[in-house]
């Protein structure tokens, strides 16, 4: 290991590049990830007789103590890390407050400066001693001697077996500590509410959900608090949001058979072999990964609309009561032609959806969430859609038979956007969840009947079709003062890109996206098992815990991981 740290010294990023690709694409990535760049993380050493194992993460290889789980998520570990603190602190008789969070997954409990040595006694000992990890950390503000004012930060971390991702201190509960000056409780760090509260301020209890509405939902915890914590503030989005997926499984012979009858009613097709090649319908699992993405880091959704062809994933939960399955027969009605192979017809319907919020994300199965989001990072408070845009342009000139289909629909959405507003729109949007209103999408149509209609009629992708769900919603909730510019940390990548393995094991590592698409513009260049193997190495060690979404039996096809089917062998050292 250490001759490759210095061959990545003295060869450049570019000439590294290269030599990967002399590798067959089933091995690039597992090449990065164990030769030119450490894994995430690893399980060293399980203890005989328990659920804990020894993982080492990390760059600077720290080791930590977890217990691995095979389903458990961020909010999980989030809401079991503050009860066990509240409840410590209350058996010892601590009168503990709960603030609100800077950061995003960490939750904060006050206490009174005098009860310090209590608290740091308890945590040192009971807690740690409960297997719980336990560190002091500084803060920007000082104390009233000028010393650097101290938290006390509590975690029991939580790994799976093979400990390729730990949920550790970044969903810990801090202990922060109050200072009492003059019959006020002053903070020793900002927060987003208040940082002096009178010391007589009312106690009153709140459960997780009303008072921490930024990140996390469905807890029915109470915890002790002050009233001025209680009242929102200025940032808060608390309107409901959903989700709506759409997807296929392009191997089901019974949906094959309806496709082969649409296209020899559609000739046409044949011009464009864009409009309806293979790896527009391949399933690779990504949406099992997908929906363990929106678990994990954006649990805060109301409900999730699943849009199918009445196909159904075998691994589904279906009785996830956040979980609503929706055909297509039931957006279309009498709108449109079914069977619809076309994306674009699929996306002008989902506003249709009996029941959907005014406010959603729209997510392709390979659009994925990185690291924990808020709403905030979708909508403001206000309800305006946030609009990411992308560097890339939408050629100029009229529609192509011949061209990308999606490059067609950017210059059809330009023509709206010029005839009912006067603007010209230039640049593509980005490959993420598409924040979007449903009465923007419902005034589209009424205004734009022609376009959005003869979109939705069409069986497959054509060169006169808009994009209404990933470009021009955007474009006209933007003009209409309902959209604003946002920004977000994403990453994309085509799979067929000879570059996407060193970009995702940068990804495994780092963590840093917030979101992330890997996509397949055209999978037909590329082996399928080729593409396949990538994304059963990087899906999941990215995603190892089983979410909500999937039934407790079921596996992840070729891509699984031991502890889905029963196995317990990665709960052995793991060599050096």
């Amino acid at each position: 290991m250490y001759l490759w740290r210095a061959v990545r010294m003295a060869v450049p990023r570019q000439l590294r590049r290269r030599a990967i690709r002399i590798f067959p694409p089933t091995r690039r990535l597992w090449l990065v990830r164990r030769v030119v760049r450490l894994p995430q993380a690893r399980v060293l050493h399980a203890r005989p007789g328990t659920d804990l194992v020894r993982v080492r993460t990390g760059t600077g290889r720290p080791q930590t103590v977890a217990r691995v789980d095979v389903a458990a998520s961020p909010l999980d570990v989030r809401h079991a890390n503050i009860n066990r603190v509240a409840a410590a602190l209350e058996g010892a008789g601590v009168p503990y407050f709960r603030v609100p969070q800077q950061q995003v997954g960490r939750t904060v409990l006050g206490v009174p400066e005098p009860w310090r040595g209590r608290v740091e006694t308890l945590v040192h000992g009971q807690l740690a001693g409960d297997g719980a990890q336990v560190a002091t950390v500084g803060t920007d503000a000082g104390s009233a001697k000028g010393q650097p004012a101290r938290v006390v930060r509590v975690c029991w971390p939580v790994t799976d077996p093979r400990g390729s991702l730990v949920l550790g201190d970044q969903y810990a509960c801090e202990i922060e500590f109050w200072q009492e000056q003059e019959g006020q409780l002053v903070a020793p760090r900002s927060n987003p509410s208040v940082g002096v509260l009178p010391a007589d301020a009312p106690i009153v209890e709140a459960t997780d959900a009303t008072f921490d509405g930024r990140w996390g939902n469905g807890s029915t915890s109470h915890y002790r608090t002050r009233r001025p914590f209680l009242v929102k503030s200025m940032d808060t989005v608390d309107f409901p949001i959903d989700v709506v997926y759409t997807w296929v499984n392009g191997a089901d012979p019974d949906w094959l058979a309806r496709k082969n009858r649409a296209l020899a009613e559609n000739g046409w097709v044949s011009v464009n072999r864009q409009a309806a090649n293979g790896s527009r319908y391949v399933s690779r699992d990504e949406l099992r990964y997908s929906m363990r993405s929106l678990h994990y880091y954006a649990p805060w959704v109301r409900t999730v609309f699943l849009v199918t062809d009445e196909q159904v994933p075998e691994w589904l939960n279906v009785d996830n009561p956040k979980l609503r399955l929706v055909s297509h027969r039931e957006i279309f009605g009498d709108t449109g032609r079914l069977p619809t192979f076309n994306s674009h017809a699929i996306e002008s319907r989902l506003h249709r959806i009996p029941g959907l919020a005014e406010h959603f994300l729209y997510l392709n199965d390979d659009v994925f969430f990185g690291r924990p989001v808020t709403p905030q990072t979708f909508f403001t408070p206000g309800g305006s859609s946030r609009l990411f845009l992308s560097v890339n342009r939408v050629d100029s000139g009229l529609p192509l038979a011949d061209e990308p289909p999606v490059m067609s629909a950017g210059k059809n959405n330009r023509a709206v956007i010029e005839r009912e507003f006067g603007r010209f729109l230039t640049q593509k949007t980005k490959h993420t969840p598409h924040a979007a209103r449903r009465s923007v999408l419902e005034e589209i149509e009424r205004r734009c009947p022609e376009e959005v209609l003869g979109t939705a009629g069409r069986q497959f992708r054509h060169p006169a079709d808009i994009s209404m769900m990933s470009s021009l919603q955007h474009y006209w909730a933007y003009l209409t003062n309902r959209a604003v510019l946002g920004d977000i940390n994403y990453m994309y990548t085509d799979l067929a890109d000879p570059a996407t393995p060193v970009r995702l094991a940068h990804a495994l590592r780092h963590r840093s996206h917030e979101v992330f698409c890997l996509n397949d513009t055209d999978a037909e260049g590329l082996p399928v098992s080729e593409q396949a193997a990538l994304l059963q190495e990087f899906l999941p060690a990215y995603y190892p815990f089983r979410s909500p979404y999937e039934t407790s039996s079921a596996a992840a096809g070729s891509g699984a991981l031991p502890h889905e089917s029963g196995a317990t062998e990665l709960l052995t050292p793991t060599p050096q």
